[in-house]
């Protein structure tokens, strides 16, 4: 079979772990390089973005800031974990919920704060996960960071229960956020469902159930995204066959010729073959031009 290069979008459903997804696409795609960004809680769902061959190297260029969620939160119960996973650790009366209440809840979560994140996490402390820790019974204190949540929409569909979503920045953990909504109503919550609906550039309807990869591979239908469509948010530049032989030979000095000077210094830009495919991430670095990655040109 060959090998396929590019980002696979799949819907991972609840009950197991992201790195489970990525074993089950690999085995399914005989593939030698296969990885994963932004990983999801086994009882989440939603949106996981899935690196195949080359596109194991454009992740850093997709570790992107924008995430959409959506879920629900139950009242009334805190957990060590902050989500229905864990052990109960407070329960308290839910009170009455008016909408005057949740547009103030939703006013007060909206926009810049800073949030500790929770033992339960996959953050490191001297080299061993947070989470490790926590089922020892050890409390490490975390630093807050900024986080800034946007659009943040909440529903009370039943008497202990909210539904909603949001988008967020990376980093934001929705399970903490349960468990300060909780706070400030004075009864608790805990994460009960989640859902990731966005991820940068991409959205849940251009995924695929995991279940489906194999039918779809074998009907030679597989949604794979090609490395220039998943970048398709960093402005590209086409260049000649005679550039691209230089440009894969790492030759600095072509890129000048090519690019001149840049609008936007920060900015990294796709090199794109005449036909069609990714050659070189580059950027304007300190006075000059300089490569990022260079790709195969099996693709």
């Amino acid at each position: 079979m060959t090998p396929l290069h590019g980002i696979l979008l799949i819907d991972k459903p609840e009950g197991i772990t992201s790195a489970a997804v990525v074993r089950t696409v690999k085995k399914t795609l005989a593939a030698d390089r296969v990885g994963h960004l932004g990983t999801l809680d086994p009882f989440a769902s939603g949106l996981l973005p899935i690196c195949l061959g080359e596109g194991t190297k454009i992740a850093q260029f997709l570790m992107v800031e924008r995430k959409a969620y959506q879920g629900t939160m139950r009242l009334g119960s805190e957990t060590d974990t902050y989500d229905l996973t864990g052990t109960v650790t407070r329960t308290a009366p839910v009170p009455a919920l008016s909408p005057e209440m949740l547009q103030e809840l939703m006013h007060r979560f909206s926009g810049e704060s800073w949030q500790t994140p929770p033992m339960y996490s996959a953050l490191k402390h001297q080299g061993t996960p947070l989470y490790k820790l926590a089922r020892q019974g050890v409390e490490i204190e975390r630093e807050p960071r900024k986080i800034m949540i946007k659009q943040f929409v909440l529903d009370a569909i039943a008497a202990d229960l909210l539904q909603f979503s949001l988008v967020c920045s990376k980093g934001t953990y929705i399970r903490t956020l349960a468990l300060d909504i909780g706070q400030a109503l004075g009864c608790g919550a805990h994460l009960a469902t989640l859902r990731r609906t966005e991820f940068g550039p991409f959205d849940i309807t251009e995924a695929i159930p995991l279940d489906q990869c194999a039918p779809l591979l074998a009907r030679e239908a597989l949604p794979v995204l090609s490395l220039t469509t998943a970048l398709r948010e960093y402005p590209a530049v086409t260049i000649t066959p005679e550039v691209e032989i230089l440009v894969r030979q790492g030759r600095q000095a072509v890129l000048s010729q090519v690019l001149g000077q840049p609008k936007d210094l920060n900015e990294p830009i796709q090199l794109v073959g005449a036909n069609g495919t990714l050659v070189a991430m580059v950027q304007h670095r300190d006075g000059q031009w300089q490569f990022l990655r260079v790709f195969s040109a099996l693709q």
